[in-house]
């Protein structure tokens, strides 16, 4: 059994050999491509590696780790009769294991929503291999070089820095490119900040060598459409602007084609780019947290909608076939009596047939006005506000004699069903609790329409006297018993002085 799975997986990795191989081409040509452009203060190849180490699979890091050596390989041999050989070797082969150790201990946090792990994984291998190869020429190297140590320490560790925030965010990007809006990035605002990131960049990048004052000035205004994007799309923004930015620094650094190149104005401005980008990445970050937190609770919140919407219809269909098999009793019984009635008069029994009559009708009319209640089957055919006033919700009130005519305005046979069946019994439980809680005449009040491309109805239910005030305690049932019936349909309970207002929509 075990040499069967020693062979599947030998098999799967000779399988693997060929993609693996132009991997590692591809890593090496790619570092060495980037050295050629870089400085000790943008130092991109230390970016790619970090790159490549996110978005490759794990069993493709061996091969990367053969690129990492055949890039380094063909750049330092030429040096081992500058620096040594010792130097040559030690400080080429801990470089790509210690940041892919870097970036597995990140594992779960990389694996998670929030992205701040890559200020720490930036961070720890900036300062650990851009000291480390400084600190390993001074030991080894007979010519190490020029400046103090600390000063090129600075200088390499923000080149490192700079290049890992410009690379990984693009490839985090490509990561998670599927569950980026790309919707939301086609707005006006969105379009207009990223044309002024580039406008800035191209005009310092044309602006004459002599105008040093004005190119720092464009771009340290670039940073302003980075916070921009920052502040609309969160991390997603901060990936996108802060590598152009510093690309479009790093274009504007001038060279003088020699090793250990250095510009102090473009340094400044890198360091100020570091500090802003490792901010905005970290906002930006913070921002997309709790835009998340805010969709799944807006997710939350329509299902939970969406369930007690779903919890009345179930409720309102159960009470209709109660009502349809009361009805059906009622008619069975009335057959029955009418039999009964008949073979009464038959038999001469005409003022027993009579008093049974008058008993059935009685008896007949009020089973009738309680189903109706139970579930105004009239709605289906007349709507809420004929079903409100011919129901047996309106005799029941009626024989109250403290409610007054409603003023209802609109057709509510536009609204849904449902919808009308909500706000009936809103309407009927707020009318309760006013008869019971609070003196004096009642009206009703109902306008339906539309508003803003939604259709709705506004209730208001409250007392003729407009010096009258709810009682406090009315306004929290008022609240408690209602709220769940109005938020289901995206609407609000409110007390107002004297009256209970309630908004449905659509």
């Amino acid at each position: 059994m075990s040499d069967s799975k020693w062979v599947k997986g030998l098999q799967s990795r000779l399988l693997e050999l060929p993609e693996g191989l132009l991997v590692a081409a591809l890593y090496a040509a790619a570092c060495w491509s980037a050295w050629h452009v870089s400085l000790d203060q943008f130092f991109l190849p230390a970016g790619i590696r970090v790159a490549a180490l996110l978005v490759c699979r794990r069993e493709m890091w061996p091969y990367l780790l053969l690129g990492e050596y055949v890039y380094l390989g063909c750049l330092r041999v030429p040096m081992i009769a500058k620096h040594g050989l010792d130097w040559v070797l030690i400080s080429s082969s801990y470089q790509f294991p210690f940041a892919a150790l870097v970036v597995h201990l990140h594992r779960r946090a990389i694996s998670s929503h929030r992205d701040t792990w890559l200020i720490t994984v930036a961070a720890a291998i900036s300062v650990s291999i851009g000291v480390g190869n400084l600190a390993l020429v001074h030991m080894l190297s007979d010519a190490p070089p020029a400046g103090g140590f600390m000063t090129v320490a600075s200088r390499v560790v923000l080149g490192h820095y700079m290049a890992i925030l410009t690379t990984a965010p693009l490839a985090l990007l490509w990561m998670k490119r599927r569950g980026i809006d790309w919707a939301a990035w086609r707005g006006a605002t969105t379009t207009y900040a990223g044309l002024s990131l580039l406008a800035c960049g191209a005009v310092s990048v044309v602006l004459p060598e002599t105008s040093d004052s004005a190119k720092v000035i464009l771009q340290l205004l670039m940073a302003i459409p980075v916070v921009v994007l920052t502040c609309i799309h969160g991390w997603w923004g901060a990936a996108v602007g802060l590598p152009l930015m510093s690309i479009l620094v790093r274009i504007n650094t001038p060279v003088t084609g020699l090793p250990e190149s250095f510009d102090l104005e473009s340094f400044k401005v890198q360091l100020l780019t570091a500090l802003a980008g490792t901010t905005l990445l970290v906002l930006g970050s913070r921002i997309t947290h709790y835009y998340r937190q805010y969709l799944f609770q807006a997710k939350a919140q329509r299902q939970a909608i969406a369930n007690t919407r779903a919890s009345h219809c179930t409720g309102e269909r159960e009470l209709r076939n109660r009502v349809a098999d009361l009805r059906r009793i009622g008619d069975g019984l009335d057959a029955a009596l009418s039999e009964t009635i008949d073979w009464l008069r038959v038999r001469g029994q005409h003022d027993v047939a009579t008093s049974v009559l008058n008993v059935a009708t009685v008896h007949s009319r009020k089973f009738r006005e309680q189903a109706n209640m139970v579930y105004p089957t009239t709605m289906e055919h007349v709507g809420l506000y004929l079903a409100l006033q011919v129901g047996g919700i309106g005799d029941a009130w009626e024989e109250t004699d403290r409610l007054v005519q409603p003023y209802l305005l609109g057709d509510p046979c536009r609204l849904s069903l449902d919808l009308q069946l909500t706000t009936y019994r809103a309407m009927i439980e707020a009318v309760s609790l006013l008869l019971e809680h609070e003196p004096g005449q009642l009206k009703i009040r109902g306008k339906c329409g539309s508003y803003q491309s939604s259709k709705g109805i506004l209730v208001t239910v409250g007392t003729l006297d407009t010096r009258h005030r709810l009682s406090r305690s009315t306004a929290t049932m008022a609240v408690g018993r209602l709220s769940g019936r109005t938020q289901a349909y995206g609407g609000t309970v409110e007390c107002h002085r004297n009256r209970i207002r309630m908004f449905f929509k659509e």
